[in-house]
Formats: structure tokens, sequence, C-alpha cells
């Protein structure tokens, strides 16, 4: 695990969430906030599964299996959607056309491909109440609390419709998600465009704002940006990549920090 989160503390001694270095606290949702990371990964393995397997077929190759853990986490994770697909195709040296947004579900092409995805996604979705990271809502409401502006950034199309299904709306003051990038024309992560907005529609400034992120996209967005910290949550184990790419500080679980905060 990387440096103590109950030991980490700003220049001057006080703990990392005093209000007299930072006023904003920007949350990813799914994995740092909503456990619909699960729910994600597994629309992520059928549809490119189903994808391999019919190329396999027709190209006579042997099908290897879209991993959960490496692939996913390397090409997927925390990544606007078709830029996933795009990644994970030219890992496995695969080129498809692009498509474009209306290109019906599980069409061969970048973005019949993540939209494939998506339709799986929200037919879950429709059957499952998505879940919650307790500890993580529990520092929400005291940051809040406290004095905080909080926000959320996500890559998702379907972020306002999860925190809405989870009941975590009313906590947030800013959403950034899919589709507030794609009106103003924001890159995503690991570009920091839509933490800067984010930062920036709460009335901050990235280096007055902390960063809480699962995805190594999202840990690299916050260091590119110049942000005052950067948190890392390694749901995954995957402590080592988040330190790698720009987290200041990597814990397992938000609950790490106490109730004292």
């Amino acid at each position: 695990m990387g440096t103590s989160a109950t030991k980490l503390k700003t220049p001057n001694g006080e703990s990392i969430f005093s209000k007299n270095s930072y006023d904003a606290v920007l949350f990813d949702l799914d994995g740092v906030l909503t456990t619909t990371e699960k729910i994600h990964s597994a629309c992520w393995k059928k549809t490119f599964d189903e994808f391999l397997h019919t190329r396999a077929r027709k190209c006579r190759e042997s099908f290897v299996p879209f991993s959960e853990t490496d692939d996913y986490l390397e090409h997927v994770d925390g990544k606007p959607r078709y830029e996933g697909v795009r990644g994970f195709l030219l890992s496995r040296g695969i080129e498809l056309p692009e498509g474009n947004k209306d290109s019906p579900p599980g069409e061969q092409s970048v973005f019949g491909l993540g939209n494939k995805k998506n339709q799986l996604f929200r037919e879950t979705l429709e059957k499952e109440s998505p879940g919650t990271y307790e500890t993580s809502i529990a520092l929400a409401h005291r940051l809040k609390k406290a004095g905080f502006r909080l926000g959320v950034v996500s890559s998702s199309r379907n972020c306002r419709a999860v925190m809405a299904a989870a009941g975590i709306e009313d906590l947030f003051e800013v959403t950034v998600d899919w589709v507030t990038a794609t009106e103003k024309g924001l890159r995503g992560k690991p570009e920091p465009d839509t933490f800067i907005e984010a930062a920036s529609a709460l009335g901050s400034k990235p280096e007055k704002s902390i960063i809480i992120e699962d995805a190594a996209a999202g840990v690299a967005a916050g260091a590119r940006g110049g942000f005052g910290l950067v948190i890392g949550v390694a749901r995954k184990q995957n402590e080592d990549e988040l330190l790698s790419n720009g987290a200041d500080v990597v814990v397992s679980d938000l609950g790490e920090f106490g109730s004292g905060e």
C-alpha cells in the first residue's frame, strides 16, 4: 500500500482534509461511491467475449477471453466508453471501422461495441439497484458538513441515472459526466479537462481541490491537472498502478480515513 492515509498531513501539519488547504473534493463515481464498477466490468467482458468468439471462429484463431482484471484495468477502467473500446482493440491488434453514435449494439465497429456494452449496462441497472460504499458516502457527508464543496466527475453516460438510483444525487453540488464532456467538448480521463470543469463550477481551482479516484486514468488526470491532492482507492489491489500514475496517497477503502477527519 502507498503512503498511510492516517498519517498524511499537509506541509503545516494539518489533516489532509483541511479547509485551510483545500475547499473542494471531486469524487469519481463507479468504484469510489458506487459498486457499479462490478457491473461495468461484467458487461465489458460479455461484450468483448462475444465479439472475440465470433472473430476467432471466422479467422480460425484461438479465442483469448477478455480479462476482468488485466484488460479491464489497463484498457477500459475510468475511460470514456469508446476510448475503452479503441484501447482494448489496439491491445489485441484488431482494427475495426469507427461506426457512429447510432451504430446498432453489437455492430462490428468501435461505436457498435460501445453501444452494446451500454445496452447491457442499462438492462442490468433496470433489474438491480446500484450499491454504494458506505464508508465513501459517510466521508462525503462529513466533508460536506465541514464546509467542503463536493462534485462527481465520471466518464459514464449513465452517471446521473446511477446517482439517482443510488439516492446520492443531492449530496453533490456539481456533476460532470460523459454528457457534460460531449456538450462542452472536454477531453476525457486521463486528460484533466473534466476535473478542471468541475472545480471551476464549484468556484475552486485545481490546486485547492482534492480528487478521489479508483482508476489509473483518473489519478493520471489529477496529476496532469496540477490538483492539490490525488487520492487513489485500490479496490482491485492495484495500488502500485495508482501510485505510478500520479496518486499522492493510496488506500484500500475510504474508511481508512476514520471518522475524525
